[in-house]
């Protein structure tokens, strides 16, 4: 989520970011402008048409939100790109998993729920504009225009609901295409089968662009570039569904005792890799604390013990959990580490550092095997 894209806020719970391909999108409005008016070219009204695409696309996704919370999937981000967003959902797990014929009806409901509400805006848009008596001109090109922001807003959100029909994942129209695919193959197949066809349509639109429209070429970038990252993410998704802990975990790392004073522990903090220490009485662990909690309380309170300001709360989990079961117990809980216990003794530790730096480098690898497997 954090490679090319910036946080921007949280929106009913959700971490919004915005992908970087967003800020091309206002050196292109300018520029397009200004070839096409040179003497009239407005940048600060170029601008304004970019926060209406930005504020049309928020709107499309939170549709996507708002159907997939009366489904039971739990938006956790939203990446929000110039055409379409990458939200990430989880999905609580049940002993009865749905089957897999009402699996793809949801997700073409859930696709389409997105261009509907880009419609439906656009409708309302269009009433509002037309009941005003401006003469706004709704049908006269240029659609998408900087001198008649009223317009923009009506065509912005048609140009997002027909644009997101195309068959390019993960337009909407992408996540159909992968609906129907995911009927006769695995997810993950499927996933990769509309990536590919994505990139195809995304590389025929940057062509394509070249020789009529400078529009098409910016459609392309963005989907690839969308491609890119939904690819990415069922990369990490495969990571965490299928790596166990045993394979990840730290077997070699530092301990604390209760016992031990915070400038003791600071010491040893000090000279070890760790920023997150279990805390250990006899063989008996009893509690967790981080380099950065024993600086604070030192700061806070002075010198002390361990035992008073260690987190006796914590989760554990066992050696042959996946990642995702523990990824999921360190956000539950907002925690930094994680214990790997056998016969109630403690074998190892899993720290969101090192769980982030592993699922980093497995991804790669797992990237690496499937592009060598195919060639």
């Amino acid at each position: 989520m954090r490679s090319w894209s910036i946080p921007i806020g949280r929106l009913f719970g959700v971490d919004v970011r915005i992908h970087l391909t967003f800020f091309i999108l206002p050196i292109f409005i300018v520029w397009t402008d200004y070839v096409a008016h040179k003497d009239s070219a407005t940048g600060p009204r170029d601008l304004v048409i970019v926060g209406i695409i930005l504020a049309c696309v928020a709107a499309h996704e939170c549709g996507h939100m708002f159907a997939a919370r009366r489904v039971g999937l739990i938006p956790k981000a939203v990446i929000l790109l110039p055409l379409t967003g990458v939200a990430l959902y989880d999905e609580p797990r049940t002993e009865k998993p749905q089957a897999a014929g009402l699996v793809w009806q949801r997700e073409v409901r859930l696709a389409l729920i997105g261009p509907l509400v880009s419609l439906a805006l656009a409708c309302l848009a269009a009433a509002v504009v037309t009941a005003s008596g401006r003469g706004v001109e709704l049908w006269k090109w240029p659609f998408l225009q900087a001198t008649n922001l009223p317009k923009s807003l009506v065509w912005a959100n048609l140009y997002l609901a027909i644009f997101n029909l195309m068959p390019a994942y993960p337009l909407d129209g992408g996540r159909i295409l992968r609906a129907f695919l995911s009927r006769t193959l695995d997810a993950s197949t499927a996933t990769r089968r509309a990536v590919s066809i994505s990139n195809a349509i995304a590389m025929v639109l940057m062509l394509a662009g070249l020789f009529s429209d400078s529009w098409l070429t910016m459609v392309g970038v963005i989907v690839f570039s969308a491609a890119q990252l939904e690819e990415r993410a069922l990369v990490f998704q495969s990571v965490l569904d299928n790596v166990r802990l045993e394979e990840v975990m730290l077997t070699d790392f530092a301990t604390l005792s209760p016992a031990d004073t915070l400038e003791d522990a600071l010491e040893k903090a000090v000279h070890s890799l760790q920023d997150d220490f279990p805390v250990v009485r006899g063989s008996d662990m009893v509690g967790v604390i981080s380099k950065q909690r024993i600086l604070d309380a030192l700061r806070a309170e002075g010198n002390g013990y361990v035992q008073a300001v260690m987190n006796k709360i914590f989760e554990v989990s066992l050696r042959q959990d996946t990642l995702g079961s523990a990824f999921r117990k360190l956000t539950a809980r907002n925690s930094s580490i994680i214990p790997v216990v056998e016969d109630q003794r403690l074998i190892g530790i899993v720290t969101l550092q090192n769980l982030m730096h592993s699922m980093a480098l497995l991804a790669e690898s797992r990237k690496l095997q499937r592009e060598e497997a195919e060639s």
